[in-house]
């Protein structure tokens, strides 16, 4: 798991981390993964030719020509006067740089958008233009060229990661608020109300669910080589596990 894990770090940080799924993927990080388990090399556009010449070198295969045409930095620009407000590029945005609320006007954070172009198809009213990215044109020289590159890369990395995990600890909120409506429900079913005996068999039978998913999270990581998703799986996992053992030992007879 090591040798692949460091091949797809290695390959994730050649990538342009645009996070655009121009190479069929919904990110660079799980391109990288697909190119370590034997997808081609050639299907970054935002990276070019001489990212695929960088996956070459590094994977031994042959640098083949991409299959879409290059593209140059972008910025999404918002015509803000024509914005309703509807949310849709906000939850279409890979990096969460776009800003605004439900009917209010929204504004993309130029220095945050990587130009991957995915909150243009979801906006109903057309008010989006992709541009060349300013600070990419301000550039007049290969190195401050390659500077640019990098730090939208960082960038680009950071937050689609801080996405990723804020879209895991909603859905987890919103998982657990199933659960306790479930539980408030047939707490009403009752006229009496769960006795404390009860109380404790649910809350251990909801633990047990805990430590199923948080298996079925880590198992699923572990087969992706995904060494940030087997941390988190695993810290759910001790977790789940400490709210189980818990939950068994207030079952235990003689227990209050």
């Amino acid at each position: 798991m090591t040798g692949h894990s460091n091949l797809i770090e290695a390959i994730d940080a050649l990538l342009p981390q645009t996070q655009c799924g121009k190479c069929g993927h919904p990110g660079c990080r799980p391109y990288a993964e697909a190119i370590d388990a034997g997808e081609p090399i050639n299907r970054c556009p935002p990276g070019g030719e001489k990212t695929v010449a960088r996956l070459a070198e590094l994977t031994g295969r042959p640098p083949l020509p991409l299959e879409q045409p290059a593209q140059l930095p972008l910025l999404a620009v918002i015509r803000e006067a024509e914005c309703i407000g509807c949310t849709k590029c906000i939850q279409a945005c890979p990096v969460d740089a776009i800003l605004g609320a439900s009917k209010r006007m929204h504004s993309v954070i130029a220095a945050e958008c990587t130009g991957c172009e995915l909150c243009v198809a979801p906006c109903p009213v057309d008010c989006i233009d992709l541009v060349p990215h300013p600070e990419w044109q301000a550039a007049s020289t290969d190195t401050e060229r390659r500077a640019y590159l990098a730090r939208r890369a960082q960038l680009g990395r950071q937050r689609y990661q801080a996405r990723q995990q804020r879209l895991t600890r909603l859905e987890r909120e919103k998982r657990l608020e199933r659960q306790r409506r479930v539980i408030r429900k047939e707490t009403r079913g009752s006229h009496s109300g769960p006795t404390p005996q009860r109380q404790r068999q649910m809350a251990a039978k909801a633990a047990e669910q805990a430590v199923r998913r948080a298996r079925q999270q880590l198992e699923h990581a572990q087969r992706q080589h995904d060494s940030e998703a087997c941390h988190r799986a695993e810290a759910q996992l001790q977790h789940a596990t400490t709210l189980l053992e818990e939950a068994r030992a207030s079952l235990a007879p003689g227990s209050p």
